[in-house]
C-alpha cells in the first residue's frame, strides 16, 4: 500500500459503493472515499473487541499531511488506553457553544479551517473571528448545549446583537488600551455569519445533524451599501483641507485620500510600503492582501497623494507609526471617524469610501469585471493575480478616470496640480 498524499488521494477513483484505503506507513491511517466523491480521512483501531473509527476531515478540507499528523495523535490515545471515538461521542452531547468555538479556533489556528480561496484563515481573520466570539457569541450563547441549538436561538442572538445588548467598553492589552463593542445590523450580520461558520464545523464534526444558522434572517448591513454623494464627497474635501489645522496627523490625512482615491481597504493602505508602489508602472503591488498579492492599477491622482509624501524618517511604511521607525499608523480608525465628524458624515468609515469609488466606476459606465479590478477583488481573477507585472493600459486609464473624478468631487472640480496637491494632503 503506497503512502497517502495529496496526489495519490486526488487519484483515488470513485466507485459504486463506499471502500478504504489505508496509508502504507502509518498502520490504521486512512481515506474512506464515498460514491459521491467525498473522501474523508479518519483513524481506524480496535478496543473492547471492537473496530472503532475516528473521522479526521475532508481531503481539500485538510491536507494528507494534517491528517496523518491528527491521526498519529488519536493512535497515540489509543495506545495510552484510551478510546477516542467514544470520549468524542460523550462530549459531543455535553459540548456547549463555548467549547466548540473554542475548538474551531483551534482548527482555524492549526490551518483546518479554510478561508477565502480555500486557503487557511489568515491571523488578522483569526484576531475578528476571536473578538467576535468572545464579545457576542460567547455572553449570549456560550452555555448553551450545541446539540440544543435551534434556529429560533439564533434569530433571538441577531437580534440581541441588532439592539446592543452586547456592547460594552473593553479594556485591551495595550497601556490604556480600550475597544469599543457596539451593536447594530451590521455586526449583528457578519457575527452571525461566523456562528453559521462555526455550525458548519460542528456538522462536518459530527456534533449536530444540520446547521440551525442556515436559513435564519439577517437585516442588510447598511454600512455595506453606503455610498457618498457629490456634496459629501465635498464636504468630506473641505474637512481634509483644514484637518492640518487642526493638529491631525499627517499620516491621517494622507490615508484618507488615498482610501477615497484608490478604493483601496483599510488594512492595505496602513499597511502599505515603498517597495509595493511602482508609480512607474501606475500601479500598487501589494505583497499580501485579503486576496493574496494582488496588483492595483492607481490613478494619477492616488500617485500625486503618494509623490507628495516626504520619507523624512526612512521608513518602509508610507505612513509610519508615530513613535516607531519600522511600524505603521495605527491610529487611520480614529483619524477617520475625527475628519467625517468635522465633515458631518454620518456612519461613513473606510469601506464606504471603497464602495463609494466602485459605485462612481459603475456611474462612469466601466463593465463590473472592470471595476472588480480596480478594488482587488477576488472577481477580477487574473488581472490581479500573483505573476501580473504589466497591466492593462486601458485598466490604468479607468482607475485614472475614477480618481479623478472622485478628486474633482472633493475639491469643487477644481484644477489639481502638484504644488496645490501639497498644500491639500500635508
Amino acid at each position: 500500500m503506497p503512502k497517502l498524499t495529496k496526489s495519490h488521494v486526488d487519484r483515488l477513483p470513485v466507485e459504486a459503493r463506499d471502500y478504504f484505503a489505508w496509508d502504507g506507513e502509518l498502520p490504521g491511517f486512512g481515506v474512506r472515499v464515498w460514491p459521491t466523491g467525498r473522501k474523508v480521512y479518519m483513524a481506524q483501531y480496535r478496543a473492547g473487541g471492537r473496530t472503532r473509527r475516528v473521522k479526521i476531515g475532508t481531503h481539500g478540507a485538510v491536507t494528507a499531511e494534517q491528517a496523518r499528523t491528527q491521526a498519529k495523535i488519536v493512535l497515540g490515545d489509543v495506545a495510552r488506553g484510551e478510546d477516542p471515538a467514544e470520549d468524542k461521542a460523550t462530549r459531543r452531547k455535553s459540548l456547549t457553544v463555548r467549547d466548540l468555538c473554542d475548538n474551531y479556533l483551534k482548527a482555524a489556528e492549526g490551518g483546518l479551517i479554510m478561508g477565502k480561496r480555500q486557503l487557511p484563515k489568515k491571523e488578522t481573520t483569526l484576531v475578528s473571528d476571536r473578538g467576535r466570539i468572545e464579545r457576542h457569541i460567547k455572553p449570549l450563547l456560550g452555555n448553551k448545549l450545541v446539540r440544543d441549538l435551534v434556529q429560533a436561538d439564533v434569530n433571538r442572538f441577531i437580534r440581541d446583537v441588532t439592539l446592543g445588548k452586547t456592547a460594552a467598553v473593553v479594556k485591551t492589552d495595550k497601556k490604556r488600551g480600550k475597544s469599543v463593542v457596539e451593536g447594530g445590523a451590521g455586526t449583528a450580520a457578519r457575527t452571525a455569519g461566523l456562528l453559521g461558520g462555526i455550525l458548519t464545523y460542528a456538522v462536518s464534526e459530527g456534533i449536530i445533524p444540520f446547521n440551525p444558522a442556515r436559513g435564519a434572517k439577517r437585516q442588510a448591513d447598511a454600512s455595506r451599501t453606503r455610498r457618498l454623494s457629490p456634496d459629501e464627497y465635498q464636504r468630506l474635501g473641505a474637512a481634509l483641507r483644514t484637518a492640518d489645522e487642526l493638529a491631525e496627523p499627517e499620516q491621517g490625512i494622507t490615508g484618507i485620500w488615498l482610501l477615497a482615491l484608490t478604493g483601496c481597504r483599510i488594512s492595505e493602505i496602513v499597511g502599505l510600503k515603498y517597495d509595493e508602489i511602482d508609480l512607474a508602472g501606475s500601479c500598487l503591488r501589494l505583497a499580501d492582501s485579503k486576496e493574496g498579492a494582488s496588483v492595483r492599477p492607481l490613478g494619477a491622482a492616488a500617485a500625486d497623494v503618494i509623490r507628495s509624501v516626504a520619507n523624512l524618517r526612512r521608513s518602509p511604511y508610507l505612513l509610519p507609526a508615530d513613535r516607531s521607525d519600522d511600524g505603521s499608523y495605527g491610529g487611520m480608525a480614529r483619524a477617520i471617524d475625527r475628519v467625517m465628524t468635522r465633515a458631518k458624515l454620518a456612519g461613513v468609515t473606510a469601506h464606504t469610501l471603497r464602495h463609494s469609488f466602485a459605485s462612481v466606476a459603475g456611474d462612469l459606465g466601466f463593465t463590473e469585471s472592470t471595476i472588480a479590478a480596480l478594488i482587488g477583488h477576488s472577481a477580477s481573477g487574473s488581472v490581479t493575480g500573483r505573476y501580473i507585472h504589466h497591466l492593462d493600459t486601458v485598466l490604468i486609464a479607468a482607475a485614472d478616470k475614477v480618481s479623478r473624478s472622485i478628486l474633482g468631487q472633493m475639491t469643487g472640480n477644481a484644477p489639481m496640480d502638484q504644488n496645490h496637491l501639497s498644500t491639500v494632503v500635508v
